[in-house]
């Protein structure tokens, strides 16, 4: 029987009810012959019980320094409590379960606690307990390093466990559950219109991913893509297929069949500051200065110009103060604008298609969008606009581009 993994993000599994549906889709796939490895994140958001964040508020309450080993001990707890309680549940409807932590389900990982990269997954014992007919349940987001010490795996780590536990399976499927049943062309809080994407390429949503869209983290999609191993992203609270992610092209075909889209979909990351240093006589290398300051002072830019006149580029809002400040130690006089968006227009469908960008500026021209900056790459078009115009630019985008048909 072939191998499919399924994950449970913190909503699904965070009350009974929830659960309950959790164990409606574990029965129907395993009543449909397949072996099952179910990844679990921690019950429930901030302020939830078992949640991560209130774990880790415990411990802040009693003042002193948490080291990192014993942060990542108390991180995978969460984890451990739903896989528990889910093989509970799956016990009251007499289907036999056991629950693994990621050591003991083989992920061995590096000892760079809260950001452990997984080295190898011994697949022995999962695939023991498959032949016993037993759904295995593993927790997410965390491994175990040589020294037998419990490790995370930084943001995304349960998506991450779930197709790297795919790949070293050779998982035909893996089914990403969500609270939304799969992705959308854009934000549907703001974008009223969007619409549900059928099928989707691996490079287009990892783009998607990194630039706004939080449905799954795009170091999970690199994993299923470099092991070519197809992706659901699904509704914990209902039946209905969801989103497809794969490079296949008969799958990405019959997505539209009617309509070579050129876009596939509109991402925003808002917070962001535009920084723009000029060059200073007298100063050699500024540009140099300006990048390896930033690198020493570890402030994550973005949305890079390099001119000889100087240079232009992005940072996080939160960041924006430490970064002017480290300029003007170094001589600098940085103009910033602070409040401002970054918006993605998405779509492998549009390399070396002419009148992408017009139709951008055309429909942000319509609404009187001033672009502050743009850049692009063979995927994707980026546009930087103020905050206050970056619902306006999201709904122009999505209907300049005819995302809603």
């Amino acid at each position: 029987m072939g191998v499919r993994v399924l994950k449970f993000g913190g909503t699904s599994v965070a009350t009974r009810q929830t659960r309950e549906l959790v164990v409606n889709h574990i029965e129907r796939e395993r009543s449909s012959g397949h072996n099952l490895v179910v990844v679990v994140s921690a019950m429930g958001r901030t302020g939830d019980p078992y949640s991560t964040d209130t774990l880790l508020s415990l411990a802040r309450e009693e003042g002193g320094e948490l080291h990192a080993r014993e942060r990542d001990l108390l991180m995978g707890c969460g984890e451990i409590i739903s896989a528990v309680v889910l093989c509970s549940a799956l016990a009251a409807r007499s289907i036999p379960a056991v629950a693994l932590t990621g050591g003991c389900a083989g992920i061995l990982t590096g000892s760079q606690f809260g950001e452990a990269r997984i080295e190898e997954i011994r697949t022995e014992r999962m695939l023991r307990h498959m032949e016993r007919g037993e759904v295995v349940v593993v927790t997410g987001f965390q491994g175990q390093d040589a020294q037998g010490d419990l490790t995370t795996l930084g943001r995304g780590g349960s998506d991450t466990s779930a197709t790297a536990l795919g790949a070293a399976l050779q998982a035909e499927m893996v089914d990403i559950y969500t609270d939304v049943n799969g992705i959308l062309t854009a934000d549907p809080r703001i974008v009223k219109d969007a619409k549900p994407l059928t099928v989707v390429g691996y490079a287009e949503i990892c783009n998607m991913a990194r630039l706004g869209a939080k449905v799954i983290h795009p170091r999970a999609v690199e994993i299923a893509q470099q092991a070519r191993i197809p992706l659901r992203v699904r509704s914990t609270f209902s039946d209905e297929e969801g989103t497809l992610v794969t490079d296949l092209p008969t799958a990405l075909s019959l997505a539209s069949p009617l309509k070579d889209r050129h876009v596939t979909g509109i991402a925003h990351v808002p917070g962001v500051t535009q920084i723009s240093v000029r060059t200073v006589d007298g100063i050699a290398d500024t540009q140099l200065q300006v990048f390896q300051s930033m690198a020493r002072h570890h402030i994550s830019v973005d949305f890079i110009n390099v001119t000889p006149a100087g240079a232009l580029y992005t940072v996080m809002d939160d960041d924006a103060p430490k970064a002017v400040r480290v300029l003007q130690e170094l001589g600098f006089e940085p103009e910033t604008v602070n409040g401002c968006a970054k918006v993605s227009v998405i779509g492998g469908g549009m390399h070396r298609v002419p009148g992408v960008m017009a139709k951008i500026v055309e429909a942000l021209a319509e609404q009187g969008i001033p672009i502050l900056q743009s850049a692009d790459s063979n995927t994707t078009i980026w546009v930087l606009v103020r905050e206050e115009h970056m619902g306006g630019a999201l709904r122009a985008l999505h209907a300049k581009f005819e995302l809603h048909l």
